[in-house]
C-alpha cells in the first residue's frame, strides 16, 4: 500500500482519500490548525513526564517518506507518562516533516503560523495494547509529542543525526544508531496544547492523543539544509515539502495546559 501515497503532485495528500477514504470522511484527522485564542485551558492537565533510555536507540533510517530513529519497545524503558495520557506510552520512533523553505515545514500551525520543521516522537499504549500494529489502530492506542524546530541557532542535540544523514540518503537504507537520548530534544518548557487527532501520514488511523508542544527548538539554516540533501525515490527526488496540511477541526476542542 505504501506504494500508492507520496508528496508529490500525482500521489500527495491531495490524493490520499483515493485510496484511504478516512482522510476525507474522518471526523479526527491530523494536523491542524490551532487557534491559541480557541483552545481551552485545562487545570487539571497534567506536566509531561518524559523518561527516555538511550541504550534503547537502535537505528537511523530513510523511509521514502522521512528520516526517523528507532528505537527498542520491547520493554518498558523508555516511556511518557503524565499530560493527558493514562498510565505510560512506550517510544517507538521519532522522524521529522519539514519544507523545502525555512518558513515553512511544519504539519500543525499556530496562529497561522508555520515553523520550519516538526518533530514527532511517536508512543503506543503497551499497557493496553499487545504490539504497535494493533494499538496503531485503537482510539486512545497513539500518543504523540510534536516539537517546532525554528531556524535560528545551531542545535547540538540534532547534529549527531545531522552528521549521519549522508549514510541514509537513498530510500530503505538504514544504519545502527545507538546510545542517544531524545530527551535533548526537548525544549526547556513543556508546556503543550493537546487534542485527539489521527496518524498524519496514510492510513491516517484515528488513533493519536496529540501533544504539540508550545515552545520550538532551535536549529541552524545550514542544519535545516541537509534534511533537504535526503532523498524520496532518486537524486531527482529529494526529500522535501514531506508534511501534510492542516484538517478540519470538526469542532474537536483543543485543550492546553497553560494559561
Amino acid at each position: 500500500m505504501s506504494a500508492t501515497w507520496g508528496y508529490g503532485a500525482d500521489n500527495g495528500p491531495s490524493r490520499w482519500a483515493e485510496n484511504f477514504p478516512v482522510a476525507k470522511e474522518g471526523s479526527r484527522q491530523s494536523p491542524i490548525e490551532i487557534k491559541n485564542a480557541e483552545t481551552k485551558y485545562d487545570p487539571s492537565l497534567k506536566q509531561l513526564s518524559p523518561s527516555y533510555d538511550p541504550s534503547n536507540a537502535k537505528s537511523l533510517v530513510n523511509s521514502g517518506m522521512s528520516v526517523q530513529v528507532d528505537f527498542d519497545d520491547s520493554k518498558e524503558q523508555s516511556v511518557l507518562s503524565g499530560g493527558p495520557i493514562s498510565g505510560k506510552y512506550r517510544l517507538r520512533q521519532f522522524h521529522l516533516h519539514w519544507g523545502a523553505r525555512d518558513e515553512h515545514g511544519s504539519e500543525h500551525v499556530v496562529d497561522g503560523k508555520s515553523y520550519s520543521a516538526e518533530l514527532h516522537l511517536v508512543h503506543w499504549n503497551a499497557e493496553k495494547y499487545p504490539s504497535f500494529e494493533v494499538a496503531a489502530k485503537e482510539p486512545d492506542g497513539l500518543a504523540v509529542v510534536g516539537i517546532f524546530l525554528k531556524v535560528s541557532d545551531e542545535n547540538p542535540a540534532l547534529q549527531r543525526i545531522i552528521s549521519s544523514l549522508e549514510s541514509v540518503k537513498v530510500k530503505g537504507s538504514r544504519i545502527e544508531f545507538k546510545d542517544f537520548n531524545p530527551s535533548t530534544l526537548l525544549p526547556s518548557s513543556l508546556s503543550y496544547w493537546t487534542y485527539l487527532g489521527s496518524l498524519t501520514t496514510p492510513p491516517l488511523y484515528e488513533s493519536v492523543i496529540w501533544i504539540v508542544l508550545k515552545n520550538p527548538i532551535p536549529i541552524s539554516k545550514e542544519q535545516m539544509a541537509k534534511f533537504r540533501t535526503l532523498q524520496f525515490t532518486g537524486p531527482d527526488n529529494l526529500m522535501q515539502d514531506n508534511f501534510r496540511p492542516p484538517q478540519p477541526l470538526n469542532n474537536r476542542v483543543v485543550q492546553r495546559n497553560f494559561q
